[in-house]
């Protein structure tokens, strides 16, 4: 079973696309902005969520790495 959150490679300008079970939920620039769109789906303690591989998937880079591609 894939992971309902996945976030994506970093962007070429920076900033990685969250999506949570398949809809769009914005783009990251740090992890707090990934907790928030978790937050605003309903998933309060996001945060212990972002190292976990059977709730979030990261895509094409390192983990908690924003930067440009």
């Amino acid at each position: 079973m894939a992971a309902p959150i996945v976030i994506h490679r970093p962007s070429p300008t920076g900033g990685r696309r969250v999506t949570i079970q398949g809809q769009i939920a914005g783009l990251a620039h740090d992890d707090a902005d990934v907790i928030e769109f978790l937050r605003r789906a309903g998933l309060p303690d996001a945060d212990d969520l972002l190292d976990q591989g059977d709730w979030v998937e990261w895509r094409g880079g390192r983990a908690h790495h924003y930067e440009a591609a």
